[in-house]
């Protein structure tokens, strides 16, 4: 169904120069390029986009340079384990330019449940925007509870999506079945999108989408369309690039980052802490996307 902001978001990588200066002009080629590539959406200042490292005049630079320069929708990261500073930041991102707000579960904190509702009731209220919430324990410490998602999604009106990256399709399952009414399930994990379409997902809020997302958007009609066999396939052919976007050496932003200057897009390294990739990945990008379109090609 997909409502508010389509079937293929893509969390956008933070560009920067080699001062590591944030690269507004280079974010906002990038913010097209991924547009004309197969994304319905794109979340600007998220964990893939460097949000730890990222000043909040720089969130908002980003935010409201990238709403400017496309015409797709933008959700805007203004998660925090700080209820305070969170409040600050979801006030202030329709001004800015945002279709949506990305709210991250506290992290580090680990709250108790009550402590997870209230934060993202706060939140909620503080925005006329509709919102997305984000659940990734290996992340923050702390899942959120079945019950406290039910009773956000069945309560809190503009509170309309969920971005899962519990690795736990049966509970996505559950979920879906109980409140599905109530809002739209995304897939947080680009290699668990296909066993979530099975169970209800809409899309997927990706990283490799970066560079598949037209891929991800056939896989996604083809099973929708009930053309099972087609979207295991295309599902087989993206598992290097599953594989390539995430190792003990390279990280989510790092491994996207060098795919995209291997395609000419100069988006720079990342901030510390993460490091600059590694030897060998720039090149092994490279080859991952020449795999990837003879598998696709051989699909047709």
């Amino acid at each position: 169904m997909a409502r508010y902001w389509g079937k293929v978001l893509t969390a956008m990588v933070t560009p920067f120069d080699a001062e590591g200066r944030l690269n507004l002009d280079m974010a906002c080629r990038l913010a097209r390029h991924l547009s004309e590539n197969g994304s319905d959406g794109l979340v600007l200042a998220a964990t893939t986009g460097e949000a730890p490292t990222l000043r909040d005049d720089e969130r908002f630079e980003l935010i409201r340079a990238v709403s400017e320069a496309v015409t797709i929708p933008v959700l805007a990261g203004t998660g925090s384990n700080d209820t305070r500073h969170a409040l600050e930041l979801t006030a202030r991102a329709a001004d800015a330019g945002a279709d949506g707000v990305f709210l991250i579960s506290p992290y580090y904190n680990r709250p108790p449940q009550a402590g997870i509702e209230a934060h993202f009731r706060a939140l909620a209220a503080a925005t006329r925007l509709p919102v997305m919430l984000y659940d990734v324990p290996c992340r923050t410490g702390r899942r959120i509870a079945h019950d406290v998602l039910l009773r956000l999604f069945r309560e809190v009106d503009n509170i309309v999506a969920f971005k899962d990256a519990t690795g736990d399709p049966a509970a996505a399952a559950r979920l879906i079945a109980e409140a599905g009414e109530h809002f739209e399930l995304y897939s947080g994990d680009d290699a668990l999108t296909l066993p979530l379409l099975a169970v209800g997902a809409v899309g997927v809020v990706g990283t490799s989408t970066h560079w598949t997302g037209q891929a991800f958007g056939a896989m996604i009609a083809a099973y929708q369309q009930g053309d099972v066999l087609r979207a295991r396939a295309i599902n087989a052919a993206l598992q290097p690039s599953f594989a390539f976007a995430n190792t003990e050496d390279s990280v989510f932003s790092m491994s996207v980052k060098a795919m995209l200057r291997s395609q000419g897009l100069p988006v720079g390294e990342c901030r510390l802490p993460l490091p600059p990739a590694p030897a060998g990945v720039q090149e092994n990008a490279a080859q991952v996307w020449q795999d990837l379109q003879a598998r696709l090609a051989r699909l047709d």
